[in-house]
């Protein structure tokens, strides 16, 4: 094989990798547009959920505890830094266990932990804050649901996490967490560039019911429906 044939290969193969590249950055736009509307089940709207994201990863926040559902009971206070037992609402949010293990910020992405990521390559996880009190902004927004779509919120929610012989969620030990109010938990299912932690909390709005994007990798995407 000539150094030319080579060469030609090499730029084959990148020019088709920028081409993959492109087409995703360009749907990762225009497809988030493209609503799906929220389904009015007729129930009085009682129960108070946020959307919140970092700039890099989103949560669903709900309130700890209701007649409906004791996150506490299943998310330890003890697994925490603060050991706290006075917080109100938790925040909960899926992805790849790299990324939240190792990237807090994007400034402290890593080419590995991004490959990996992207293509299937690495563990999930779920990341479970515990918040005194929520304040809407740019960054967060609250959604008033029914008691109907708060137990379907929940089932969802539930239904990610990996479950011991004895079927509590499973705490990942690390001092990689973001703060004294937060945990990580072992997960279902594999991150990609086409199922991201925005994708999954965009999943669970359709799942409670509510407007979302047709498809998102991207908070922008959930976030553009809640101006």
């Amino acid at each position: 094989m000539t150094v030319k044939t080579v060469a030609m290969y090499l730029l084959k193969v990148i020019g088709i990798i920028l081409g993959i590249v492109i087409i995703y950055a360009i749907l990762g736009l225009l497809i988030p547009y493209i609503p799906v509307s929220a389904k009015d089940d007729g129930l009085k709207k009682e129960i108070p959920i946020y959307i919140y994201t970092n700039g890099v990863h989103t949560d669903i926040v709900m309130p700890l505890k209701n007649d409906l559902q004791d996150w506490s009971r299943k998310i330890p206070f003890g697994n925490t830094k603060s050991k706290k037992t006075d917080y109100q609402y938790i925040g909960i949010g899926w992805g790849d266990k790299g990324f939240y293990l190792d990237t807090p910020t994007w400034a402290d992405l890593k080419f590995s932990t991004a490959v990996k990521a992207a293509f299937w390559l690495s563990d999930s996880a779920m990341h479970c804050t515990y918040y005194n009190t929520m304040k809407e902004g740019d960054d967060c927004k609250m959604i008033m649901i029914s008691r109907s779509q708060y137990e379907n919120l929940v089932k969802y929610v539930e239904d990610k996490f990996d479950r011991d012989q004895n079927g509590n969620f499973m705490l990942i030990p690390t001092n990689a967490v973001y703060g004294d109010n937060d945990a990580f938990y072992d997960a279902k299912g594999t991150y990609s560039f086409l199922y991201t932690c925005n994708t999954w909390s965009n999943n669970a709005l359709k799942a409670a019911g509510q407007k979302a994007a047709l498809w998102t990798p991207s908070d922008f995407g959930i976030f553009q429906h809640y101006k």
